[in-house]
């Protein structure tokens, strides 16, 4: 079983606390990898990476608003959480 699908169904046999955690753990991140995004400056294209960070952390919390199926959760949580720390990678380097 790969690490993927190990970490699917405990996700699921969970699902509210693993949302929940979710919320928590991508919002922190994707606030950070905004912080880091306006501090470089106010150009086109922070505002475009700026606008991506955004767009991912919202997406989780509104496919776990919505009551999506959980393996659509898990997989936004995993873009959102990787796209924030890509940014906050970047920009520290």
């Amino acid at each position: 079983m790969t690490i993927y699908n190990k970490q699917l169904s405990e996700f699921k046999r969970d699902f509210f606390a693993g949302a929940t955690t979710g919320i928590l753990v991508s919002s922190c991140l994707g606030s950070i990898a905004a912080m880091l995004i306006l501090i470089n400056g106010h150009t086109a294209i922070d505002m475009i990476q700026l606008g991506l960070v955004v767009v991912a952390c919202m997406w989780y919390n509104a496919s776990v608003l919505a009551q999506l199926k959980a393996r659509f959760v898990f997989n936004s949580l995993i873009v959102s959480i990787v796209l924030s720390i890509s940014f906050i990678l970047i920009k520290l380097l």
